[in-house]
């Protein structure tokens, strides 16, 4: 993983497929976080209610979030499973994290799974809670202002 160190934007960071949350297992290390629908069974750190919005609206709304985050580059998209995924560069280490981002319907509305998980390292400062947290709020802002 060392090689990702040295590379830009999406680069140096293996293909990715996509993630099943159903039965994603999360990691012992503290360097992750999971935000999860309300009305879904699972594990997460973080949970959210049903937002008022389609799947595809709230994608649309993520993509124009993410791109205006810093040091986030675009990494994968799975339409079937109306999933994308990102790589978000440290700005210090350059180290990469993943962003993973779905939306499904679910009882009262679209349900968002979003996951931000360190490459490297054990421990991330409670890094990627701050980003999921951000991401959730500027998704929220979008949905709101159309």
């Amino acid at each position: 993983m060392i090689f990702a160190l040295f590379s830009r934007g999406a680069a140096g960071i293996p293909a990715p497929t996509p993630l099943d949350f159903a039965t994603l297992q999360l990691p012992a290390s503290p360097n992750t976080c999971l935000l999860t629908p309300s009305v879904a069974p699972g594990q997460g750190h973080l949970h959210r209610d049903p937002l008022p919005a389609s799947p595809e609206a709230v994608m649309a709304a993520l993509d124009r979030v993410a791109g205006g985050m810093p040091r986030s580059f675009p990494l994968a998209r799975f339409p079937a499973r109306n999933q994308a995924q990102w790589v978000v560069r440290s700005a210090l280490m350059n180290y990469p994290d993943i962003v993973v981002a779905e939306a499904a319907p679910v009882e009262g509305g679209t349900g968002l799974w979003l996951y931000s998980r360190s490459l490297i390292g054990w421990s991330d400062l409670g890094v990627n809670r701050v980003r999921v947290m951000a991401w959730l709020e500027a998704l929220e802002a979008a949905l709101r202002a159309g």
